[in-house]
């Protein structure tokens, strides 16, 4: 097909041959250009793929017939390896126009392996029964992989291929757009995009940083700060993709250090330091952790609470805590390599300013603003960072005048390297 998209397909053609030809057809037939990558993790008898699991081998440094001697996981990153520079190398240089994946739970954990470590934007697809399990939050990560269930096992039958034609006719029609814009030039003349981190509890805030940042000729991307959301954060500030940050909501930290189900992970709050942006951060929502409701460990059963919703249950922070993310904060913010502005806002970092604290079973504790204990915060993380580095401003961060500081302070920062 001249002139057609190209799709890039992964499968393990030792145990998915028939799947992969299957994908490959219902690609043509959908308009695109399929072009096959082998990920088996040993040497097969199926030969049509366009690559070869011997050269993904190869550009890992490893011989295709040697991988029997690994373990399967062993194996399985030595062709994430080979597979990311191969299919890496054809997406950086513009040669395919999306890419595809077809196969199990292994197949899975390699292709979005891949995946994620390209450009977001380009068109990715997971064709999997796996895309209906708890793990596609691991697959997907930080990404935008779109998984796409087969209900069953991946074997040819009616039901798979009605998903795999399904997924085909999608990823035909996303190739054929991200080619489209790609021709236009969209992302040249985008205006510059600013990282928002963001969560219901300063949503008063987002707003108002949002609507300031769009008057002034930028575009803004808001990051919810639930653990993807600040992965993915961190993710587009290292590829390049921020030209800076108002990191408002730093609560994955907390979640971080106690161990609570938002946290980001050990990397937060260090990608866009290392990448040099201009970055304003915030101790928004930095004074609690998020639970699931019925499921506080143990040792956090004396705390203070308060039940957000009939999901999640938030814990307040105490001094010892502070005391960490003060250190944590501090140290990963003098790394930074880029002009950076830390502002307190001393009228309290989330909307629970104002309600009281409770035990597990619903008791009245006591009141959830505590600037002392806040304070132990703001005192540890200040002897860690240049004096003119961080200021305190008397208003609670959902006021209009703290989030009009924040897009001040940024501004200012992005003139300071002749933005």
């Amino acid at each position: 097909m001249a002139d057609a998209p190209t799709v890039a397909v992964l499968a393990t053609l030792d145990s998915k041959h028939e799947a992969a030809r299957f994908m490959c057809d219902a690609l043509t037939d959908a308009g695109v250009t399929p072009w096959l990558v082998d990920f088996a993790l040993r040497p097969h008898a199926h030969d049509f793929a366009t690559v070869g699991g011997g050269v993904l081998a190869h550009a890992s440094g490893v011989a295709w017939e040697a991988l029997a001697q690994l373990s399967r996981a062993d194996a399985a990153q030595t062709m994430i390896k080979g597979g990311g520079k191969v299919v890496g190398s054809k997406a950086t240089s513009g040669e395919i126009d999306g890419i595809i994946g077809v196969g199990g739970a292994n197949g899975s954990t390699m292709f979005c392996a891949v995946m994620r470590q390209l450009a977001v934007g380009l068109p990715k697809a997971m064709v999997t029964p796996v895309a209906a399990t708890a793990a596609v939050q691991w697959y997907v990560a930080e990404s935008d992989i779109a998984m796409f269930p087969t209900i069953g096992d991946i074997s040819l039958n009616r039901i798979t291929r009605a998903a795999m034609i399904n997924a085909a006719a999608a990823m035909a029609g996303m190739a054929k757009a991200y080619r489209s814009r790609c021709r236009h030039g969209d992302a040249a003349t985008s205006p510059p995009l600013i990282g928002v981190s963001s969560f219901g509890n300063t949503q008063t805030a987002v707003d108002r940083i949002t609507a300031r940042l769009e008057v002034e000729g930028f575009e803004v991307i808001h990051f919810h700060a639930s653990g993807p959301g600040g992965r993915a954060l961190e993710s587009l500030a290292a590829r390049g993709e921020l030209a800076g940050v108002i990191d408002l909501t730093t609560s994955e930290l907390t979640d971080f250090v106690t161990g609570g189900v938002y946290s980001a992970g050990e990397q937060r709050l260090t990608a866009a330091g290392a990448a040099g942006l201009p970055q304003v951060v915030v101790p928004g929502c930095l004074d609690f952790t998020n639970w699931w409701v019925g499921e506080v460990p143990e040792r956090y059963r004396s705390r203070e609470f308060y039940q957000y919703n009939v999901e999640i249950l938030l814990m307040r922070t105490n001094a010892d805590e502070y005391t960490v993310l003060g250190q944590l904060m501090g140290e990963r913010l003098a790394a930074a390599k880029g002009p950076l502005r830390v502002l307190i806002p001393t009228g309290g970092w989330s909307q629970l300013v104002g309600r009281k604290t409770y035990d597990l079973a619903g008791k009245e504790i006591g009141t959830w603003s505590q600037p002392e204990t806040d304070r132990v915060f703001v005192d540890t993380l200040r002897r860690h960072l240049p004096a003119d580095a961080l200021g305190e401003l008397p208003h609670h961060i959902n006021e209009q005048a703290f989030a009009d500081a924040c897009v001040e302070n940024l501004i200012m920062l992005l003139r300071s390297r002749h933005w």
